[in-house]
């Protein structure tokens, strides 16, 4: 199981990042991202706490730590920056969060993520079939979640996302224990999302695939 989109009580997680990890390894992940909220006001807290754990990560045994963030709220014509700003401060991949119906997120900042360079799209929402295209042709990956309210328009972004070609991830967006699931649980969501077991096999794969990307170009 990979999981990119999680979140510890560095931001608004329940779990401090050790625990959040040996809950993730419980589950029999394979591979536990860290991706606690930010904006310009306490980036330059989180990324480096993040990685101080990731430097102990020979301590954690079968289970890989990446550092993430997910930048969540930041009005349209900052996304960008913060995005250049987290990835010199180290930071390993970028989750943006997107256009989810359960919160009051700025319209056009599906478009501003993915366009600044997001890896991901966390959760979003009624993404227009323009925006899918986009992510498509700027290789973001976009997400089919795992968490309440955020779950809501899987179907949509699945079906959409099919439809143009655009590569998809499973995450969990975990704030909690219990919304940590295993890959079999992982796949029921997928499969309620009206997807199918090899689309959530791609989707670890597309995450797989991300992450090499990432270790290569850190080496």
């Amino acid at each position: 199981m990979i999981d990119l989109h999680t979140h510890s009580l560095l931001s608004d997680g329940e779990l401090l990042p050790s625990e959040l990890v040996r809950r993730a390894k419980v589950k029999d992940y394979k591979v536990v991202g860290i991706s606690d909220h930010v904006d310009f006001s306490n980036i330059e807290v989180v990324v480096p706490s993040i990685l101080k754990l990731c430097k102990k990560i020979e301590y954690f045994e079968n289970i890989t730590i990446l550092p993430g963030v997910e930048i969540t709220h930041v009005p349209k014509g900052l996304i960008g920056e913060m995005i250049t700003i987290a990835r010199k401060l180290g930071i390993f991949y970028v989750v943006v969060h997107g256009e989810t119906l359960s919160e009051p997120v700025e319209e056009g900042t599906n478009r501003e993520g993915i366009h600044g360079g997001a890896d991901i799209l966390a959760h979003p929402g009624l993404i227009t079939e323009e925006d899918m295209v986009l992510a498509r042709e700027k290789g973001a990956l976009i997400e089919i979640s795992g968490r309440k309210g955020h779950s809501l328009a899987n179907g949509h972004v699945g079906r959409l996302a099919k439809k143009v070609g655009a590569k998809m991830i499973f995450n969990t967006d975990a704030h909690s224990p219990s919304d940590l699931v295993t890959a079999s649980e992982a796949e029921r969501i997928v499969l309620g999302a009206g997807l199918s077991s090899e689309d959530f096999s791609l989707m670890q794969g597309n995450a797989d695939e991300l992450i090499r990307r990432i270790i290569k170009a850190k080496a």
